[in-house]
């Protein structure tokens, strides 16, 4: 069983979803450390992502319990080493399978771009797991060259490849470095967003429904796609803001980011919540007039669909 039972959650704890940030519903069974708002975004991180990392997590993310004696914390650190063991374990069984899977397109002579890419970046992740960040670059550096090749520099495709590297300098404090990828990351997302909504809204535009009935917005993404575009954005936008030398632009542009997201996601309710504090942060840090103006009417536009389809 993995839904969550609010009484059994400690006072003042909020279990917040993996992808979304909602108030949490569910846990994964197996780590029982990994909150979600429904069963469509457990399904989704576990696609994308979850299912290589579940146990991977259970150490980074379990706080150190305290021991009433030398007894209880011999029998803790015994258990601790147990789990280390069988994390080492899982870590040399991916390394044996990408092995395998890295011998067989080296042997291959018809191997897509697209399938260097995503060995690249799997192994990548994997020197990223054991802490090997110079393998982990250049894999990922691979990853980044074959995605170009196949879907081209700007392609929301490549853009995993830049957050990844961007998250190993974060790690090693090469702030320049992971702020200039960030960036990038973030404008390949805006753009693909933005020009989906264009898109959409021309169609709406030329179209006629003569039952009267309105268009859906959509992101042209499936959910693994979706869950994967919502934790990128939402990671730089905690960095952004976490940042010491923060760049209030910067944020608001995560910030629009997510509101176009969310919005194509037809989720009015989070859409609304970050139009919001983008214009908040927009008119403490005296953005421009034009910035504010264009925020104020993303906000209205969110705010009437949503008081539309209540109606």
């Amino acid at each position: 069983m993995n839904v969550i039972y609010p009484l059994a959650v400690p006072k003042g704890r909020r279990l917040c979803c993996e992808i979304c940030e909602a108030p949490a519903e569910r846990v994964c069974a197996d780590c029982t450390v990994t909150y979600y708002c429904s069963a469509v975004h457990q399904r989704a991180d576990w696609g994308s992502i979850h299912e290589k990392i579940c146990q991977l997590l259970i150490p980074l993310r379990t706080s150190m319990p305290f021991y009433n004696s030398e007894e209880e914390r011999q029998h803790g650190l015994q258990q601790l080493q147990q789990r280390q063991v069988g994390r080492l374990g899982r870590i040399v069984q991916a390394e044996e399978y990408l092995a395998e899977a890295q011998w067989t397109v080296l042997k291959s002579t018809e191997c897509s771009y697209a399938t260097n890419s995503l060995l690249h970046r799997n192994l990548g992740l994997l020197c990223m797991a054991k802490e090997n960040h110079e393998e982990a670059r250049y894999h990922l550096a691979n990853d980044i060259y074959f995605s170009s090749c196949a879907f081209g520099t700007e392609d929301i495709r490549t853009s995993g490849g830049y957050f990844h590297l961007a998250n190993i300098f974060y790690g090693l404090n090469k702030l320049e470095l992971a702020d200039t990828l960030y960036t990038k990351v973030s404008e390949i997302w805006n753009k693909y967003l933005n020009n989906h909504y264009q898109v959409l809204s021309q169609a709406c535009i030329q179209q006629i429904d003569l039952l009267g009935k309105q268009f859906e917005t959509d992101t042209g993404l499936d959910e693994a796609q979706e869950a994967e575009a919502i934790h990128i954005l939402t990671t730089i936008l905690n960095i952004r803001e976490s940042t010491a030398d923060k760049d209030p632009q910067k944020t608001v542009f995560v910030l629009k980011t997510l509101v176009m997201l969310y919005h194509l996601m037809m989720n009015p309710s989070k859409a609304q919540e970050y139009a919001t504090r983008a214009f908040n942060l927009a008119q403490e840090q005296q953005l421009s007039v034009h910035e504010q103006n264009a925020i104020q009417e993303l906000l209205s536009l969110i705010s009437g669909e949503e008081a539309h389809s209540i109606m």
